[in-house]
C-alpha cells in the first residue's frame, strides 16, 4: 500500500500535532465536543466498563463499588475516556446506552464533527499522551485529567468528507491488522495447550511410554506405569512451612517479601509487586523455616495453585502460601515443581479446594493430595525431557510475540499518521464509502 503526503502543510504550533495539512482547521477540543455530565443510576442505565478494547457491558463478576447511584450517563455514539493516568488507553466510542463511573469523561458533539473520526483521533497514541500530560495529581505516577483541562487541547480537523474518508480507511486497515494479531494470539493459545499436553503426558506416563501399566486409583489418568507409586503429598514432602496466618508489615526497602501476585508462569517476579519487610521481622517470621534453593512455593488461595521454586534464599514468603521441602529420598524438588505445573497436579488442588468467593485449600487436604512418583532416576529424565521440549516452544512463542508487537506498533503508527495528516488517505477509500 503506497501512501503519499498532502501537497501543503501548516505549522500547528503544538508538538503533538506538528505540521498538519494546510486546509485543516485548528481549534480547541472544547469547540467541537462537550461533556455529558448527567448523573444516573446503574439500575436505570446499565453499567458499562471503559477498557483498552473500548466500551463494553460490565460483567456481573466485576468488582462492585458504591457508585451505583452516582454515575455518568453514556449515549450511543458518545466518546468515553478514563481520566486516570494508570488507565491510559481505556477509551472508545460507545455503541451502547448506559452509565460509567465518575472518573470517566463522556463527550458528545455540539458542533458538526464525524464521531467515527473523533473515535480514532482521541484513541490515537499521540492524543492519549497529550491528554494525560494535562493531568494533575500529587502522586508522581498517578494523576487525573478533567474535561476542564482536556477542552483546551488543540485539534487539527479536516473537512467532513475527509473525516469520513480517514475513519473508513482506518476501520479497514486496523481491521486487517487486528485479524492478523488475533491469528497470532490463537497460535500462542495453541502453543500453551501443546505445552500443557507435553507436561501432562510426561508427568503421567513418563518421557517414554511404559509397556506395562496399572490402575492409578485417582480417576484421571486411569492408568500409570506399573513401577510408579501413587502417594499422598505428605509422604514425599519432609516439611510443610505454612506462612498463611501471619500478616507482614510491608516497608519500602529491606528483605524482599514474596507475595502471591509475584508468582506467575512458574517463576517469582518481584517486580510485579515490589514490597519488603525489616530485618527484625524477617528474623522473627522465618523461625517457621528458611527457604532453600529449589524449595517449592505454592499459593493456597487468591490465587490457588501458582507455583515456583526458590532461586534466592534471602527472601520471606508472604501470606497465602506454603513452602514445600521435598523428601529427596522419594522425590526431586524439580519433579515436585512440575507436578504442580501439570494438569494432574492442578486438578488435585482444585478438586480439594473450598470457598464460596475465592477458592483455597486447607492444609490437611493439601497433604492428602495425590502425587505420581516414579523412581528418582526416571524423575530426572522426565524433568530434563520437559525442559528440553518447552525450550523449543519458548523460541516459537517469542517469535510470535515479536510479530504481535510489530503489528501493534504498525497499527498505532498508522492511526497517528492518518489522524494528524502525516499521510493522505483520500485516494485509498472508495467514493461511496467516503461519502457514507
Amino acid at each position: 500500500m503506497s501512501v503519499s503526503r498532502y501537497p501543503a502543510y501548516q505549522d500547528s504550533g503544538v508538538e503533538w500535532l506538528g505540521e498538519v495539512p494546510a486546509h485543516w482547521t485548528l481549534r480547541r477540543l472544547g469547540y467541537y465536543l462537550a461533556e455529558r455530565r448527567e448523573k444516573v443510576s446503574d439500575r436505570d442505565f446499565p453499567a458499562l466498563s471503559v477498557t483498552k478494547n473500548g466500551i463494553v457491558p460490565q460483567l456481573e463478576t466485576a468488582a462492585k463499588t458504591d457508585d451505583g447511584d452516582n454515575r455518568k450517563r453514556v449515549c450511543t455514539g458518545d466518546f468515553v475516556i478514563n481520566g486516570r493516568s494508570d488507565r491510559k488507553g481505556s477509551s472508545g466510542l460507545s455503541a451502547l446506552d448506559g452509565s460509567v463511573s465518575l472518573i470517566n469523561i463522556v463527550l458528545y458533539p455540539h458542533q458538526p464533527i464525524e464521531m467515527e473520526f473523533v473515535g480514532h483521533l482521541l484513541k490515537s497514541p499521540v492524543f492519549q499522551e497529550e491528554f494525560y500530560r494535562y493531568g494533575k495529581g500529587i502522586v508522581a505516577d498517578l494523576w487525573s485529567t478533567n474535561f476542564s483541562e482536556m477542552r483546551n487541547i488543540l485539534l487539527a480537523v479536516p473537512p467532513p468528507a475527509e473525516q469520513s474518508a480517514i475513519a473508513a480507511f482506518l476501520d479497514r486497515e486496523t481491521g486487517k491488522i487486528d485479524a492478523l494479531v488475533a491469528e497470532q494470539e490463537r497460535l500462542i493459545g495453541l502453543l500453551k495447550e501443546k505445552r500443557q499436553s507435553v507436561v501432562y503426558g510426561a508427568m503421567t506416563t513418563g518421557a517414554a511410554h511404559a509397556p506395562r501399566t496399572k490402575p492409578s486409583g485417582v480417576g484421571t489418568p486411569a492408568f500409570v506405569p506399573e513401577h510408579w507409586e501413587v502417594l499422598p503429598l505428605t509422604r514425599v514432602v519432609r516439611q510443610f512451612v505454612d506462612y498463611r496466618g501471619s500478616t507482614p508489615n510491608k516497608i519500602d526497602d529491606g528483605i524482599p517479601l514474596i507475595t502471591a501476585t509475584q508468582i506467575k508462569e512458574g517463576r517469582i517476579d518481584h517486580a510485579l509487586d515490589p514490597v519488603f519487610i525489616s530485618e527484625a521481622e524477617y528474623a522473627s517470621r522465618m523461625t517457621r523455616g528458611f527457604p532453600a534453593l529449589g524449595d517449592v512455593l505454592l499459593t493456597t488461595e487468591a490465587p490457588l495453585g501458582e507455583v515456583a521454586q526458590i532461586e534466592d534464599t534471602r527472601v520471606a514468603p508472604g501470606q497465602r502460601m506454603i513452602l514445600l521441602k521435598a523428601d529427596e529420598a522419594k522425590i526431586r524438588s524439580d519433579f515436585l515443581f512440575w507436578h504442580f505445573r501439570s494438569d494432574f497436579g492442578r486438578k488435585e488442588l482444585w478438586t480439594r479446594a473450598s470457598g464460596s468467593t475465592a477458592s483455597g485449600i486447607r492444609s490437611d487436604r493439601l497433604r492428602a493430595s495425590a502425587v505420581l512418583v516414579p523412581p528418582l532416576e526416571e524423575q530426572d529424565r522426565i524433568v530434563a525431557f520437559i525442559r528440553d521440549a518447552l525450550a523449543k516452544f519458548a523460541g516459537v512463542e517469542a517469535e510470535v510475540q515479536k510479530q504481535i508487537c510489530l503489528l501493534q506498533e504498525r497499527r498505532a503508527a498508522l492511526i497517528s499518521a492518518a489522524v494528524t495528516g502525516k499521510i493522505d488517505v483520500r485516494g485509498l477509500v472508495p467514493a461511496a464509502q467516503e461519502a457514507a
